[in-house]
């Protein structure tokens, strides 16, 4: 029971302020989900022998996320090195050489994996047609993985990546699929039913065949999100990446998936609405 109310209000509070949040909303929810798996991240960098400090970790996130607020693309490279260079050069000068260089790798690894996926969920909702997208993007996530958590218990037999995570069966991966193309078709239909009839909530501006593309390859990326934070709990030796949540572990248990499908959505839509992101000319 703990987990299905911990699941409906947070489904209600991310639904809630992609419909009536503006840029700046979005930027501080999605901050403070980063700055709280940030955190839950630093614990398992302890428990994996590279401890990245928390004093470095939560004002490096915070400090990306107010760079990228206006310049998303202009200016995550520059601070991602430079956010890098000085925890390489607190880890040279107080802590033992041979861990200079994984500390600094798994603070700079923590930004690349948290605070850029997240950052761009204000962007996306900033585009033109942007709350559809991110409804789009939830719904296929959140339905592949909620599909293959009962696919794979009825039917997966055969083990995934038994090294990384026991519990994943090519079952659910299948499930998983399915489901985010189903629910892309049904999003799609319900789109078509509600523009009829003059309505353009859940409008998006592509064809069927694209947005079936499009789920599918959100929803590798989502499974490949998955096992990456379970190979890192793994290496770290925990089960959960912590226990904010009730009945789902830690943030990072629950967010896993979407740190990589939201790259992978962005850089998709850049592709095929370059006009909506301004991108022209890439």
């Amino acid at each position: 029971m703990k987990r299905v109310i911990t699941a409906v209000v947070l489904i209600a509070v991310v639904f809630a302020l992609i419909y009536w949040g503006d840029q700046l909303a979005l930027t501080i929810f999605s901050g403070l989900i980063a700055c709280l798996a940030a955190y839950e991240y630093c614990a398992l960098t302890r428990a994996g022998h590279a401890p990245v400090p928390v004093w470095w970790m939560l004002p490096a996130v915070i400090i990306f996320f107010l760079g990228n607020f206006r310049y998303p693309l202009l200016l995550s490279l520059p601070m991602l090195s430079a956010l890098g260079l000085i925890l390489f050069a607190y880890s040279t000068f107080w802590c033992e050489l041979s861990e200079a260089l994984p500390i600094a790798a798994a603070g700079f690894f923590g930004l690349i994996y948290i605070a850029y996926p997240l950052s761009l969920i204000p962007h996306i909702r900033a585009m033109d047609g942007g709350m559809p997208l991110l409804i789009f993007l939830m719904l296929v996530v959140w339905t592949g993985d909620s599909v293959a958590l009962y696919v794979g218990k009825a039917w997966g037999k055969r083990k995934m990546a038994p090294r990384l995570s026991p519990g994943k069966t090519w079952g659910g991966a299948y499930g998983s699929m399915a489901g985010s193309l189903l629910i892309a078709i049904l999003f799609f239909l319900v789109d078509m039913l509600l523009s009829s009839r003059g309505l353009a909530w859940l409008h998006i501006n592509q064809p069927l065949w694209m947005m079936l593309i499009i789920a599918a390859l959100v929803n590798a990326a989502a499974q490949a999100g998955d096992l990456m934070e379970s190979a890192i709990k793994r290496g770290s030796g925990v089960k959960d990446s912590g226990a904010m949540l009730p009945g789902h572990g830690g943030i990072l248990d629950r967010i896993d998936a979407l740190l990589v499908a939201i790259p992978v959505f962005w850089y998709l839509l850049t592709f095929v609405q370059k006009d909506a992101l301004g991108l022209g000319g890439l």
